[in-house]
């Protein structure tokens, strides 16, 4: 060492943790694992990972239950996201090319493609978090206790972020599968569990370091996968077909206090749960697509789920009831049944832009600030927020197929006026009355709030059947 003359050099104190805190010296020795054996068993978890994201937003759309389909939105997210850390941490151990769209065994792929044809909820559910989470907890376990944590440090380091918020994941199943199985006691999962479990162990566990067992036949996966794209809701959400309140023109109709317009846009919020049913019909039925892509559309589909979460934490915080009112899906419905995956997009993109002038977002913003609730002005905040990602988002994946932004939303506009809102049709087929459910809940709101209710307010009877979302004309 060098010194300056004259200068102590400081004494070593004892007891400081080596290795930078990584592991033990007796770990730092290890040598089991080289590069080509580490870089298999991140693409085993990988695959698992990337089916357990796709099998999640696909079932989405159809998954009737409200706390499974926000869940699935946001576990198809973490997923994604652990997916895109695997990838970086792969491309960076000498593997071009990656090979990462290769199946490492037909067990795995058969595990993937029964798990998708779950003919339950109660065996999706069980399938998911009792089987394919704890294989891949089981598989980073492994990972990490068989690889040298100081030369394969940035391994172990997306290995152990993952196995965090997989233990979230296998808390929630646990809880989602008792719930499910209580109200449900004559039904079983055991039998497609244990068929999932041997497609596991017939491809040597999750790391295929077990020895393999025969492969079981296909059962439900016989038939081909069909994706279904009609959105469900469960009993709580009744009238779904209802159609007979405009919550975009009472926002905007400056006859109408502040107190009043968040009750809409708590309603907005909660009906958002529309965007993820659409969003997942997008990522499921588009291919050819880079992974990054299908990251970028799996945060906004989590951050519309979680938008729609807040309008329901909104009305708890008020003391309301939100199943009281109908909660719409016909938006979901008729983009999904009447548009490309291309045509979605472009609705959704031309509808995220002209959420951000000043009229949109930062308008919605203010009047929760105005309406005297100090929790509307946190959601409209952060949902302010989320929809300028989402705008980027856009410009990134969508608009960069056209000539410019003009042209993107003149596309998207089009495609929205295309799409058939069935308003007289759904009350000619006694799905609905497009009842007017707005004067009863606000007189209940204001009720509940001690406040006299606004004559013009519980007079407001402005339906979708002329006038759609951003209160442009519908033509007949």
């Amino acid at each position: 060492m060098d010194t300056q003359p004259g200068t102590v050099p400081p004494t070593a104190v004892r007891g400081i943790p080596p290795l930078a805190g990584l592991c033990t010296f007796a770990e730092a020795q290890r040598s089991e694992w080289s590069v080509e054996e580490c870089v298999s068993a991140l693409k085993r978890l990988h695959y698992l990972f990337r089916r357990l994201h796709e099998v999640l937003t696909q079932r989405i759309t159809s998954e009737p239950q409200f706390e499974l389909k926000t869940a699935y939105s946001l576990h198809a997210y973490l997923c994604a996201e652990h997916v895109q850390a695997l990838r970086g941490r792969v491309s960076e151990m000498r593997e071009p090319p990656l090979g990462l769209d290769v199946v490492p065994h037909a067990a795995l792929q058969l595990l993937g493609d029964e798990l998708r044809k779950a003919p339950t909820t109660l065996e999706f559910v069980a399938g998911v978090y009792v089987v394919v989470v704890p294989a891949l907890q089981v598989g980073i376990a492994e990972s990490i206790g068989r690889t040298n944590r100081l030369p394969d440090a940035p391994s172990a380091r997306i290995l152990r972020f993952a196995a965090l918020e997989l233990g979230d994941l296998k808390q929630f199943g646990v809880e989602a599968l008792a719930a499910l199985r209580t109200a449900e006691p004559t039904s079983d999962s055991h039998l497609f569990t244990e068929t999932l479990a041997a497609c596991l162990a017939a491809a040597g566990g999750p790391l295929g370091l077990q020895p393999e067992t025969p492969c079981p036949a296909p059962k439900h996966s016989v038939q081909p996968y069909v994706y279904d794209r009609v959105p469900k809701r469960d009993s709580r959400f009744q009238d779904s077909y209802n159609a007979g309140v405009n919550p975009e023109a009472f926002l905007y109709d400056e006859r109408f206090q502040p107190r009043d317009k968040l009750l809409m846009m708590l309603y907005k919020r909660l009906r958002e749960i529309d965007v993820p049913e659409m969003m997942a019909s997008i990522l499921s039925e588009t291919s050819g697509k880079p992974w990054a892509f299908t990251l970028d559309m799996s945060r906004q589909l989590w951050d519309e789920a979680r938008h729609s979460l807040m309008g329901e934490v909104g009305f708890v915080s008020l003391g309301l009831d939100w199943t009281q009112i109908p909660v719409n899906f016909t938006w979901s419905l008729n983009l999904n049944t009447q548009l490309s995956p291309q045509e979605r997009h472009a609705v959704l993109f031309f509808i995220e832009q002209g959420l951000m002038p000043r009229t949109g977002k930062r308008y919605e913003w203010e009047v929760a600030r105005e309406s005297g609730v100090p929790l509307a002005g946190v959601i409209q905040d952060f949902d302010w927020a989320d929809e300028v990602l989402h705008a980027q988002l856009g410009r990134r994946w969508y608009v960069s197929e056209f000539k410019d932004l003009k042209e993107a939303l003149a596309y998207g506009d089009a495609c929205w006026s295309r799409v058939m809102s069935h308003w007289q049709s759904y009350r000619d087929q006694g799905l609905t009355g497009h009842r007017n459910w707005w004067p009863e809940f606000y007189a209940t709101a204001c009720a509940t709030q001690g406040i006299e209710p606004d004559p013009a307010a519980l007079a407001f009877n402005t339906t979708y059947a002329a006038v759609r979302a951003d209160l442009k004309e519908i033509a007949v």
